[in-house]
């Protein structure tokens, strides 16, 4: 599996990073600021250069007034758009995943 960064849904995630930061009117140089990082930071995140981690994330949805659930429902509602192998992919996971604890709890 490629890592992260160069998923199709990690286009996905900076699209609607940046998406949301312009929405609220929000220039990188802003974003920088308020969260005590540098302009390149932003450019860097916005590009697909350096990923961001869950508290990045976070930080970021915060300061664009939205909260971190509701920003990972739009993020799953477009990845299952753009990505429906990725989405059956994941579904098979959960799938074989339940049905372990099924026959877990059955032998008891």
């Amino acid at each position: 599996m490629p890592k992260s960064i160069n998923r199709s849904e990690y286009d996905v995630l900076r699209d609607l990073l940046r998406e949301k930061r312009i929405e609220g009117g929000w220039t990188q140089v802003d974003v920088s600021q308020r969260l005590g990082r540098s302009q390149s930071f932003v450019s860097d995140v916005e590009r697909g250069v350096r990923r961001v981690d869950v508290l990045e994330l976070r930080d970021l949805c915060r300061l664009f007034g939205i909260r971190l659930p509701k920003f990972c429902e739009e993020f799953e509602r477009r990845v299952a758009m753009v990505s429906p192998v990725a989405t059956h992919r994941v579904t098979k996971r959960q799938n074989r995943s339940a049905a372990a604890s099924s026959r877990s709890r059955s032998s008891k």
